[in-house]
C-alpha cells in the first residue's frame, strides 16, 4: 500500500496555478488606476495610459493562460 497521499495535481501544477493567479491579480490591480481625487476633473492621460489600456489586460489574459496550463499539464508520476 502506498503511504503517500494521492493528490489530483502535482507540485509543479500547483506552482503554475498559484503563479497564474498572482499574475492575474497584478493585472487587475494595474487596471484599477486612473482615479481622481476630484470627481469634477477628468484626466484623460491618466485614464487612457498604456499601463491601463494595454499592459494590464495582457497580464490578465497571460495569467488565465498560465492557470489553464497548470490545470491541463499532466503531473509527474514518481
Amino acid at each position: 500500500m502506498n503511504n503517500k497521499k494521492d493528490f489530483v495535481f502535482g507540485k509543479d501544477n500547483y506552482i503554475y496555478i498559484i503563479g497564474g493567479v498572482v499574475i492575474t491579480i497584478i493585472g487587475f490591480i494595474l487596471m484599477m488606476g486612473g482615479g481622481s481625487e476630484d470627481p469634477t476633473v477628468f484626466n484623460a492621460d491618466e485614464l487612457f495610459s498604456t499601463t491601463i489600456i494595454t499592459i494590464a489586460p495582457i497580464l490578465v489574459i497571460l495569467g488565465f493562460v498560465v492557470v489553464i496550463y497548470g490545470i491541463m499539464k499532466k503531473r509527474k508520476i514518481s
